[in-house]
């Protein structure tokens, strides 16, 4: 394993990270908070609890969950995008290193700015509702469990994309509205029988609920349901990137 390659690859992607410091810590808070007025006080003043838990503190995984997902996608695609774009790519081909060496580096990269993202919101959060996590060990593990995965489907999506315009297509219009449909703001037993089984085919439903039951002991499908569907996301993910670099699709041509 080539560790000085690693902790270089690592090293520059988040000199890029710093350079925008402020505006990365800046963005989450405005966010967190706009949510907690617009969810927190309109809808929370008719919605006393949800599952025993106030309305205002029931949404606070959801949101970390909604931007951890999206800002591990948009890391780690315009990452490895980036380097592909300007040609500095064939250099780190060339280079003595091997694919899980690159993918270490780039996605360990994006996943760590992904954290901090996650632990900011939460955060935030603290400025508005009462939080007592039952799970803290375990709130940890989905968090950056759920960086790391996203994280590798963003490189995937680096890859794949042909321009800056693609980059944000997935994001926008595929993860952001599962996020939203997957019981991000709302418990899925809120919704009428059919529905609750149609949601059950949205993958994120898993992840948030896995989430959601860290902090509150409560879930709208069973933790070990959450820890698989992470985990095949996960593998599947590897998977397509060992196929990627083992045929060179988009990245060789």
């Amino acid at each position: 394993m080539n560790f000085p390659a690693i902790k270089a690859i690592y090293i520059y992607e988040m000199k890029r990270f710093f350079r925008t410091l402020m505006e990365s810590f800046l963005s989450p808070v405005i966010s967190t908070s706009l949510y907690f007025v617009v969810f927190g006080a309109a809808i929370g003043s008719r919605i006393d609890q949800v599952d025993g838990v106030t309305y205002g503190a029931f949404i606070v995984p959801g949101l970390i969950m909604l931007s951890v997902m999206t800002q591990s996608i948009s890391n780690a695609s315009f990452g490895i995008y980036f380097p592909k774009f300007i040609g500095t790519i064939f250099e780190l081909l060339s280079a003595p290193v091997n694919f899980l060496e690159i993918v270490m580096g780039y996605v360990g990269a994006a996943a760590t700015k992904s954290l901090f993202i996650g632990v900011v919101i939460l955060i935030t959060a603290e400025f508005f509702v009462d939080l007592d996590i039952q799970h803290p060990v375990a709130m940890m593990a989905f968090l950056v469990l759920t960086c790391l995965s996203f994280s590798l489907f963003g490189f995937i999506i680096g890859i794949w994309a042909k321009n800056f315009q693609q980059l944000q297509l997935i994001p926008l219009l595929v993860i952001t509205p599962l996020v939203f449909l997957g019981g991000s703001f709302y418990s899925i037993s809120m919704l009428p029988p059919v529905w609750q089984t149609i949601t059950l085919f949205n993958p994120v439903v898993y992840l948030i609920s896995g989430f959601r039951w860290s902090f509150f002991g409560t879930a709208d499908v069973a933790i070990g349901f959450s820890l698989l569907a992470i985990a095949v996301f996960t593998a599947i993910c590897l998977a397509i990137i060992w196929f990627i670099f083992k045929t060179g699709y988009r990245i060789k041509s």
